[in-house]
């Protein structure tokens, strides 16, 4: 009982910041027409109403430790045996900012290993994970080796397939996938004009070693609350659950983002 009345109040709160969120543009108008008019009595109720938002998402950070914490801690039942099986592949989206704490990445992969997770896709915007991708397998490899004397979590890159990939290679991907339909319809002397659709396109995109697999769900660790430019020809049917910022990651957080998404019923069209 104890356990259901805390999620509902977890529930309500971020429900509560999701709506905060809405009205931040137009707080932001209100707030420059108060400066416009330089009415001091309205600035001062400005001030007051920041100060309880303020009060507010400290209070909601504080429910999300906490909740996070009892988690991890195998207080709630129903985070104890986590079914990974429709996960099977997962996509992390990291702001390219954050991409360069390595020793994050490094700990959220060892999460991922320990929850069980083998098919993992690291993902950023500049390519910064793509430069530290060797460093990466170096470190989990270090660990592999060191497992016994630290008896810490056996993290071993055989056991997880890590792809790690930028913008850059989406971009890439579209501009030969469409000069391999250039050359199929339009440079074979037909005058047809062609019917092109999607599966023409996943097609050239597999000819081209780009197709790439689809991920059930992508956790995104960054300010940004979208994909950042993630192929979009993989993303039809995925998930997305926005993280927070990569440096404030919680493994009882992780848990119950992977929990959620096993307990949703998809229903996919034709």
């Amino acid at each position: 009982m104890l356990e259901l009345d805390f999620v509902r109040l977890v529930m309500f709160l971020r429900w509560l910041e999701s709506a905060i969120l809405d009205l931040g543009d137009e707080m932001h108008k209100f707030y420059a027409r108060i400066c416009s008019t330089g009415d001091l009595g309205l600035r001062l109720l400005w001030h007051i109403i920041h100060l309880f938002v303020s009060i507010w998402y400290f209070v909601v950070g504080l429910m999300n430790t906490l909740e996070s914490f009892l988690i991890s801690s195998g207080l709630f039942k129903r985070y104890r045996d986590l079914d990974i099986s429709k996960v099977k592949y997962l996509a992390v989206v990291i702001d390219s900012e954050e991409a360069l704490q390595t020793l994050n990445v490094l700990q959220l992969l060892r999460w991922l290993a320990a929850i069980g997770l083998r098919n993992v896709c690291l993902y950023d915007k500049e390519g910064v994970l793509k430069i530290s991708q060797e460093a990466l397998k170096l470190w989990l490899k270090s660990e592999r080796m060191s497992n016994e004397t630290t008896g810490g979590p056996l993290l071993d890159p055989k056991n997880i397939s890590l792809e790690v990939i930028s913008f850059s290679d989406g971009k890439h991907a579209v501009t030969k996938a469409a000069n391999v339909l250039l050359k199929k319809h339009y440079l074979n002397g037909n005058t047809e004009k062609p019917n092109l659709t999607e599966s023409d396109m996943a097609e050239a995109l597999g000819k081209i070693g780009h197709g790439g697999a689809e991920p059930d769900l992508m956790l995104i660790y960054g300010p940004a609350r979208c994909h950042l430019g993630f192929p979009a020809w993989r993303i039809r049917y995925t998930e997305m659950v926005h993280m927070g910022p990569l440096k404030s990651m919680k493994f009882g957080a992780l848990m119950k983002a992977i929990h959620r998404y096993t307990m949703v019923h998809q229903n996919y069209g034709t």
